[in-house]
């Protein structure tokens, strides 16, 4: 029995030390929970629209405090030159062949750790995923996700980038992959006895539709032919054009010009060669007409000569 007056035995605290590794395993769970019973989509676009708001307007502040108009009307104009100038480069036909492509031009306005650059061009601006990405140097990559006013580039350099690629000359067939510690990229060749040298240029191979890829785009330079561990592939690094890591102004291929379609072509074909078939009215050569006229006057005058 406890004395009156005695101090006792101290009670002894809580020990919330224990408590916040259980919390914060519980807040992983509901984490992971969260993440496969509710996709993020929603989030994510949510976050890309507010986000993209406010680097938007920064990125406005600047150009407008830097002449907008005139240095966005110069940028359009280098979009579609650039665009232009890839159409003529292209060595096969395509359905883009002389005509260009349809394209926007963006800034990059972030970089992130994971091999990815967020543009200020986005779903508003009709940029989707797998539309190809390059400025004036090469390519620079593919669009990963959108949001209404930007998107996420995944670059060619990125870790899980793979690109199909060819020899500019020889036109042999491999796969771009991404090196990313050394910012260089891999290629390899399906052909293990492919003639491959240092300074051999290496475009895109081109997908269906256009996309994610483009044909013709340069993306780089060999600058060494690995030795090959087996016989079953030929691989070699390759210098990228493009400067990852001081992009500013890059172009988007949303996708072929729309008034380049085949259907088009082939009706504006027909209809020529249905007027260059059609027969013209014949005329009448000019000295028969003459001499009609005279045989008419020496009748005539013969006439008067038989009266008199």
């Amino acid at each position: 029995m406890r004395m009156p007056g005695h101090p006792g035995r101290p009670a002894r605290p809580g020990r919330p030390g224990r408590r916040v590794p259980v919390l914060l395993a519980l807040a992983a769970a509901a984490l992971i929970a969260a993440d496969t019973v509710t996709p993020l989509d929603p989030l994510r676009a949510f976050g890309s629209a507010v986000y993209g708001g406010l680097e938007d307007a920064a990125s406005a502040g600047v150009r407008w405090a830097s002449g907008a108009g005139r240095l966005e009307d110069l940028e359009r104009e280098n979009a579609r030159l650039r665009a232009e100038l890839l159409a003529v480069r292209r060595a096969t036909p395509s359905p883009a062949e002389g005509n260009g492509y349809q394209v926007v031009s963006a800034h990059a306005v972030g970089f992130g750790r994971d091999g990815t650059v967020t543009i200020d061009a986005g779903s508003g601006a009709g940029v989707a995923p797998d539309m190809t990405v390059f400025d004036g140097d090469g390519l620079v990559g593919r669009v990963l996700r959108t949001g209404p006013g930007t998107a996420t580039v995944q670059l060619a350099t990125a870790s899980g980038a793979s690109v199909g690629a060819r020899l500019e000359g020889s036109r042999e067939v491999g796969l771009v992959t991404g090196v990313p510690e050394h910012g260089l990229l891999r290629l390899g060749l399906l052909n293990p006895s492919a003639d491959v040298k240092p300074g051999d240029r290496v475009v895109t191979l081109g997908s269906r539709d256009l996309r994610p890829f483009v044909p013709d785009v340069p993306i780089g330079t060999v600058i060494t032919v690995e030795p090959a561990p087996d016989a079953l592939t030929r691989t070699a690094l390759v210098r990228p054009f493009a400067r990852f890591t001081a992009l500013e102004n890059v172009t988007v291929v949303l996708g072929p010009l729309p008034d380049t379609g085949p259907d088009k072509q082939a009706v504006t074909d027909t209809a020529a060669e249905a007027s260059a078939a059609r027969p013209e009215p014949e005329k009448k050569p000019e000295k028969a007409k003459k001499s009609k006229k005279k045989r008419a006057k020496k009748k005539d005058s013969s006439g008067h000569a038989e009266g008199a």
